[in-house]
């Protein structure tokens, strides 16, 4: 979605557009975020619960002053829950004036990858992460499925308006 996050060496796109993702782990799934979509990653926060919130709603966290929503992206893909006593890492992002911190195992480095490496979802890629996937990538012999955040934000609050 964001066309601002590739870049190239000779101008407009081409074969040489490259684009820069923060790499992540999910239970064993590696996984890869635009960096531009990044704003701050966070160690271990207090999160306060929110009533009523849908499962994959963890509650909040303060950031300077700001009121962030945690999103736990191992209920949003349908992975187990993570042990209790393993601490969280956020992701923060913004959507609209919004800010959400994705709640993830770990965080690790920013890796520069060519576009046209980029793969389509594999057939054997369970549905809800393939719904929430722009694609894959080969990185050092492991599948990285880069995550599209606008949709991973997408809660269904199960309320008729």
């Amino acid at each position: 979605m964001s066309s601002a996050a590739t870049t190239s060496s000779g101008g407009q796109g081409g074969a040489a557009a490259s684009q820069a993702y923060v790499t992540l782990m999910l239970g064993d799934q590696l996984c890869g975020v635009p960096v531009l979509a990044v704003r701050d990653v966070l160690a271990k926060q207090p999160i306060a619960r929110i009533p009523l919130a849908p499962p994959e709603v963890a509650g909040n966290l303060n950031l300077r002053g700001r009121i962030v929503t945690a999103i736990d992206l191992r209920q949003r893909l349908h992975l187990p829950k993570r042990a209790p006593d393993a601490g969280a890492m956020s992701v923060v992002t913004e959507q609209g004036s919004e800010l959400y911190a994705l709640l993830v195992d770990q965080v690790s480095e920013v890796v520069t990858l060519k576009a046209a490496d980029m793969e389509r979802n594999p057939p054997t890629l369970p549905p809800v992460w393939a719904e929430n996937s722009r694609g894959i990538y080969r990185v050092s012999e492991r599948l990285m499925v880069v995550l599209d955040v606008d949709k991973l934000l997408q809660i269904d609050t199960g309320m008729a308006a």
